[in-house]
């Protein structure tokens, strides 16, 4: 099959290549691949910026989205047949979603949502994890609640926001003007011109907030939490808890403690948790989120599909931040 690989961690663009169609363990289904979503944290891992927490092994296929229909089920799959059209945010150390074909654990999978295409499924499961994740699992948002979600309109921002709103929250947000009415549209009650305002001043005794940009931006959310508020950051520091969980050796643990040392003392001082979050890959929550999308209640933004030829293009579209929603690259 043709896939877009990486041989080593660089800067360098993907290489297209002929490899074999992946083995179907016992618990696995393999996937056509009909259409991947892109995302930064591709980027990061091609670069190498995650290569002490997870060490992939080369040649490597990226990609952490997919859509498409099982072509083959390994002797132990229970949930899934041949002919399905499903969905995935395959788990760490199997991702590969850059290709023609991949085989994924079943607890990863869901059924893709019935009134979308293939491109706009393929778009959603990350981001939409993500946001799940941050919001449900780690704030435990509430109805009344606020929180304040930066970057409203990338990837997870979009997803987050609509998911803020159907939890029953007040969603404050951050992003350039011109994106002010498809943010309004999804359902943002504050919006906030981050060339000309700065959040810290606008926004008072926050419940909650999602982080997705650098420590500077995060020291400035504890400034907007209540006592007690959470704020949930996806792009670090990481913390001895993330090590806990990825069962990391005793010496990252060391190493992740100090990086994390002066936020975490000053979320405590401030009487406010902090938690790093890296989303996991989890079918069932997925297929949770498959109801609320069917519902209408949340919707994909897609900015542009890219053939699969240009999937470099798309990554290089990812990394220059332009992006609206999601970028999708169309496989079949």
């Amino acid at each position: 099959m043709k896939a877009f690989i990486i041989n080593k961690y660089a800067k360098g663009p993907l290489q297209l290549a002929d490899v074999s169609i992946p083995f179907v363990g016992k618990n696995e289904v393999l996937i056509e691949v009909h259409a991947a979503g892109v995302n930064l944290l591709d980027s990061k891992i091609k670069t190498g910026e995650f290569k002490l927490m997870l060490p992939y092994k080369f040649p490597l296929i990226l990609g952490h989205d997919v859509a498409g229909i099982i072509t083959e089920v390994g002797k132990d799959v229970t949930k899934f047949k041949i002919g399905d059209h499903v969905y995935s945010r395959p788990s760490d150390y199997h991702i590969g979603t850059f290709a023609e074909y991949i085989a994924i654990n079943e607890k990863d999978v869901a059924f893709k949502p019935g009134n979308f295409s293939m491109e706009e499924a393929a778009s959603l499961p990350l981001v939409a994890l993500t946001a799940w994740q941050a919001l449900v699992e780690s704030a435990n948002l509430k109805k009344g609640q606020k929180v304040f979600i930066q970057a409203g309109s990338g990837g997870v921002g979009t997803v987050a926001i609509q998911l803020a709103k159907h939890l029953g929250a007040t969603v404050a947000t951050t992003a350039s003007s011109n994106s002010f009415e498809l943010l309004k549209s999804l359902g943002a009650d504050v919006l906030i011109d981050y060339k000309t305002q700065d959040f810290e001043s606008v926004l008072k005794e926050y419940d909650a907030v999602l982080n997705s940009q650098d420590i500077k931006t995060l020291e400035k959310s504890l400034k907007v939490l209540k006592s007690g508020g959470n704020v949930i950051s996806i792009s670090g520091p990481p913390t001895p808890e993330f090590a806990d969980e990825l069962r990391l050796p005793w010496y990252l643990k060391i190493v992740l403690a100090l990086i994390s040392f002066g936020i975490r003392k000053k979320a405590k001082k401030k009487h406010v948790y902090f938690k790093f979050l890296f989303m996991r890959a989890d079918g069932s929550q997925l297929q949770e989120i498959t109801n609320l999308i069917e519902a209408g209640i949340i919707k994909p933004i897609v900015d542009k599909v890219f053939p699969f030829e240009q999937a470099k293009n798309a990554l290089e579209y990812v990394e220059s931040g332009r992006a609206k929603g999601k970028v999708v690259i169309k496989i079949k």
